[in-house]
C-alpha cells in the first residue's frame, strides 16, 4: 500500500485523492439570496445531515483553489442567514451540473440551468421546483476552517420546513429510494446512481450474534468465503447442533463426502464453495451445517 503525506502533495493532487476516495457524496443544491434580493444556486458535495433533534444539515462552500476567493453561496449565507437545500436525483443531474458554472455576481444560475424558482414558505431563498425533496433552513452557525485555497466553510443549516414530492413516497408515507433515484458525487467527472441493482438492503446486526472473532479458525481463514460472507455467518446467534449437522451431512452433503473421501483438502474446499452458494441464497443455517460437517 502506498502512503502519502498530505502536506507534501500539491493541492490539486490532494483534492483529487480526497474526493475520489470519499464517495459517493450526497449533493446539496443550495439556494441562497443576498441583501439585494438576488438569488444564487450552486451544488455542494461536501454535505450531509448530522442531527435529527434539532434537524441539522451541514454543507461546505470551500474557498476556490485557483484564486482563494469565496463562493457567492458563502457570501450570501453571511448576509442572509437562510438557505434552501434541494436534493439532487438523476432526473435533474444535468441541470445541476449547469448550475455549478462560475457566473459573475448578479447572474442567475436558475436561468442558466433551467431550474424553476418557487417561493419558499418560511425563508427568503426560493426552492427548486424540480427537486424531489426541498429543505427550508435557517443558518445557525458558520465555521471557517482556514484562509487558504481549498479551505472549507462549514454552514450549519437547521431545517424549519421541508417538502417531499408525493410521487416518491411509499404507502407507509416513507421515501422510496427506488423512486427517489438519488445521485452521488465521486472524484473527477464521475457520479454514481442509487437505482436498480445498485440498491441493496442489510438488516441491523443481531446484538447476540457470535461475531467474527468467534468464528472457527478454519472458517475464518477460508480461501473461498469472502469477508461479507463471513460477516453473514458471524451474525447468527444460534448455531445448528450436532444432530442437525449429521442429518444434513448424510442427506444433503453425502455426494461430496463420497467424491472426496480420500482428499480432505479438496473436500474442505468443496464444502466452503457450497456454503458460499447457500449464503448467497439466504440459507445461512444450512451454510453453517455444511461448514461444520467437515470436522463432525
Amino acid at each position: 500500500m502506498k502512503s502519502y503525506d498530505p502536506n507534501s502533495l500539491p493541492l490539486p493532487a490532494l483534492h483529487g485523492f480526497l474526493l475520489s476516495a470519499v464517495g459517493p457524496r450526497p449533493i446539496a443544491l443550495a439556494s441562497t439570496i443576498n441583501t439585494d434580493g438576488i438569488p444564487n444556486l450552486a451544488p455542494f458535495s461536501f454535505f450531509n445531515v448530522f442531527s435529527a433533534n434539532p434537524p441539522i444539515m451541514i454543507f461546505s462552500p470551500a474557498r476556490r483553489g485557483t484564486d482563494n476567493s469565496n463562493k457567492h453561496t458563502y457570501l450570501n449565507a453571511k448576509e442572509i442567514k437562510e438557505v434552501v437545500i434541494n436534493i439532487v436525483n438523476h432526473e435533474i443531474v444535468r441541470k445541476m451540473v449547469l448550475s455549478s458554472a462560475n457566473l459573475p455576481k448578479g447572474m442567475s444560475e436558475f436561468a442558466m440551468s433551467g431550474f424553476t424558482p418557487v417561493a419558499s414558505d418560511i425563508v427568503q431563498p426560493p426552492r427548486v421546483k424540480e427537486s424531489p425533496v426541498q429543505f427550508e433552513c435557517k443558518i445557525t452557525r458558520i465555521i471557517e476552517l482556514g484562509d487558504q485555497p481549498g479551505s472549507g466553510n462549514l454552514i450549519f443549516a437547521e431545517v424549519l420546513r421541508f417538502h417531499v414530492n408525493e410521487e416518491i413516497l411509499m404507502e407507509n408515507g416513507r421515501i422510496d429510494p427506488r423512486k427517489l433515484d438519488l445521485v452521488g458525487r465521486m472524484g473527477g467527472n464521475y457520479y454514481s446512481r442509487a437505482f436498480g441493482d445498485c440498491l441493496f438492503e442489510i438488516s441491523r446486526p443481531n446484538d447476540d450474534g457470535i461475531g467474527m472473532d468467534q468464528l472457527p479458525e478454519d472458517i475464518k481463514l477460508s480461501a473461498v468465503l469472502t469477508g461479507n460472507e463471513l460477516a453473514i455467518l458471524a451474525n447468527e446467534s444460534v448455531l445448528p447442533n450436532e444432530t442437525d449437522i449429521n442429518e444434513y451431512k448424510l442427506i444433503e452433503l453425502h455426494p461430496l463426502f463420497i467424491k472426496y473421501e480420500e482428499d480432505a483438502k479438496s473436500l474442505e474446499m468443496a464444502l466452503h464453495k457450497q456454503a458460499g452458494i447457500l449464503i448467497r441464497e439466504g440459507k445461512v443455517i444450512d451454510a453453517w451445517k455444511t461448514l461444520l460437517s467437515f470436522n463432525n
